[in-house]
C-alpha cells in the first residue's frame, strides 16, 4: 500500500522539515521505502553543484529512494524571502503546471511512503495568481499540519485547518512542535488544540537541544504509517469522532 501526504505548517519555522524527516526515518524503521520532495525553496546556498536547500537535503537524507536534486527541489532560490518574491528577484516565474508535473513524477515513484513538503504556511503565494496550496489541491493529497507551539498558535492552527478543509482536502493529522524553549502554557495549548482541531494529534515534540531524526521520531505517532489514521467527522455544533 502506497501512502503520500502533503506536509505544511502554521507558519515559517514551524518545524515542517524536522517533522517530515522524522516521519521518513520512522517509516524506514518500519521497513517502508521512502521518498520526499520540496517543490519550492528559498534561502538556498550556492554550491559547486548549483543552488542547494538545507531542507531539501535533509529530506533526501531520509529518502531510501534517491532521485536527482533537481527532481526533489525543482525551484530553488537564493534569497531567503517568500518564494514568489524570490522568483521575481531571480527573474524566473514559478509555473503551477510544471510543479504539478514534477510532483506527480515523484508520486509515481515506487516508494511506499512519500511526503511533499510545502514552504512557509498554507497560503504561500508562488505567483500573482497561484498559491502553493494549489499544488496540494491538484494532487488531492491528505495534509499533515505542523503546529509551531507559541503564543497565537491556536488561532493559526484553527485558521489553517479551516483553509485546508475549505480547499476540499483532508487533514490526516497534526503535530505539535515546540521550537521555543521559553514557551509558556505548553500543556494548556496542547489540550486546547486537541479539543478543537478537526484531526488527530500525531505527536507532541518538546523543545530539543539536539533535534535528531531519531529523537524527534520518538515523539511521533507512527502506527498510521502501516495503517492510515482514523478520520474525524465534522458535524454542526461540535467535532465528533467516529
Amino acid at each position: 500500500m502506497k501512502q503520500a501526504y502533503f506536509i505544511t505548517g502554521t507558519d515559517t519555522d514551524a518545524g515542517k522539515t524536522t517533522v517530515a524527516a522524522a516521519f521518513l526515518y520512522a517509516a524506514m524503521q518500519k521497513g517502508l521505502t521512502t521518498l520526499a520532495m520540496k517543490p519550492v525553496a528559498s534561502g538556498c546556498e550556492l554550491t559547486v553543484a548549483g543552488l542547494r536547500n538545507a531542507d531539501a537535503l535533509a529530506l533526501m537524507a531520509q529518502s531510501s529512494l534517491q532521485r536527482p536534486y533537481q527532481e526533489v527541489n525543482p525551484y530553488a532560490f537564493a534569497p531567503a524571502i517568500a518564494p514568489h518574491l524570490a522568483a521575481k528577484a531571480a527573474g524566473k516565474g514559478i509555473q503551477l503546471d510544471e510543479l504539478i508535473t514534477a510532483a506527480q513524477a515523484i508520486l509515481d515513484q515506487p516508494a511506499a511512503f512519500t511526503l511533499i513538503e510545502g514552504a512557509g504556511g498554507w497560503r504561500v503565494p508562488i505567483s500573482d495568481k497561484a498559491y502553493l496550496s494549489d499544488l496540494a489541491k491538484a494532487l488531492k493529497l491528505p495534509v499533515i499540519l505542523v503546529v509551531g507551539i507559541k503564543l497565537g498558535c491556536i488561532n493559526h492552527a484553527l485558521l489553517t485547518a479551516e483553509a485546508i478543509r475549505n480547499d476540499g482536502l483532508e487533514i490526516a493529522g497534526w503535530v505539535a512542535n515546540q521550537g521555543d524553549p521559553n514557551c509558556a502554557g505548553w500543556d494548556a495549548m496542547i489540550a486546547s488544540l486537541k479539543q478543537q482541531m478537526p484531526a488527530p494529534c500525531l505527536g507532541e515534540i518538546p523543545y530539543l537541544e539536539q533535534a535528531s531524526v531519531e529523537a524527534v521520531a520518538s515523539y511521533l505517532l507512527t502506527s498510521f504509517l502501516l495503517r492510515p489514521p482514523e478520520r474525524k467527522s465534522h458535524l454542526h455544533g461540535g467535532v465528533h469522532c467516529r
